[in-house]
């Protein structure tokens, strides 16, 4: 399929709180925003809202099944969280063409989720490989500088980490895409996966930068934290079967709004860094 600039593509989805809690124990992301009605009734939310990385999962279900189409490659992801998403809510994801170069086999896409009312749930932009391009991903980004804060905040300090290790099975991904929908050959098709020039099936971006949500969500800053803002750099292949170490660390505290921006990455038991972000979460309505 040959993409133009102004091409469209939309998809609309109805999550239930079924699908909040599947998604939790397929991520371990069991931050009570999502899952507990009762704590998320004592937040601004006054209910349970959708994890970020499942509105991000429906943007990949685009990218990967409708446009550009199957064999699409993600690189980079840039979303900010504008509306919660509730339960039994109509959204709608719309992925718009804005840029392309043929010669490196790259697209540049506007990504939108929105909601009944006319807000958006979630934009940003997204970078991809086209279909059919063999040069893989880009390798690692120099870490963005991050300008000076607070050195406390609640119990948060600057530098604090926490980690994870997890190692994604087959039987994780068919979960992934029987939840999300998402069906790119790349993440399901070893052959596929092969074609495109893989060792074999690759691990979905949310599922990686889903690594980050459990950390954030449930251990620092900890449990009721809110993603406001996320950006994703996919630098390397990770595989199913490959053991994933997520790491996140505190970089800037803002005290005056309750802010945090902590820097995240994903490496193999090697040592090889697979994907790299900066997360922007609101503190308010963590447990001390």
């Amino acid at each position: 399929m040959r993409i133009e600039i102004g091409d469209a593509k939309t998809f609309t989805r109805r999550f239930t709180q079924s699908d909040f809690d599947r998604f939790a124990r397929l991520t371990r992301d069991n931050n009570p925003i999502h899952v507990d009605p009762d704590f998320s009734a004592r937040t601004r939310f006054g209910q349970t809202v959708a994890h970020g990385m499942m509105l991000y999962s429906t943007i990949c279900r685009v990218l990967g099944s409708g446009l550009p189409g199957p064999g699409t490659l993600q690189v980079c992801q840039e979303m900010i969280f504008r509306h919660p998403t509730y339960t039994d809510t109509d959204i709608t994801t719309v992925i718009e063409v804005k840029g392309i170069d043929r010669e490196k086999g790259l697209a540049q896409l506007k990504t939108t989720i929105h909601l009944p009312d006319g807000n958006l749930a979630c934009e940003g932009s997204a970078r991809v490989q086209l279909p059919g391009w063999r040069g893989g991903f880009p390798g690692p980004e120099k870490t963005m500088a991050t300008a000076p804060g607070a050195t406390s905040l609640k119990h948060l300090k600057i530098g604090q980490r926490a980690s994870t290790c997890r190692t994604f099975t087959r039987e994780d991904l068919t979960e992934y895409a029987d939840l999300t929908g998402d069906r790119n050959p790349l993440f399901n098709d070893s052959g596929a996966a092969k074609s495109a020039g893989f060792e074999r099936c690759l691990l979905p971006g949310p599922l990686l930068s889903g690594m980050f949500s459990d950390l954030l969500g449930t251990r620092l800053p900890g449990r009721g934290t809110n993603w406001l803002k996320q950006n994703i750099h996919l630098s390397s292949p990770a595989y199913v079967g490959e053991e994933i170490t997520a790491e996140v660390q505190i970089v800037r505290l803002r005290p005056e709004k309750n802010l945090v921006n902590l820097r995240d990455t994903c490496k193999t038991s090697s040592g090889r860094v697979v994907c790299q972000a900066h997360s922007l979460v609101l503190v308010k309505d963590i447990e001390e």
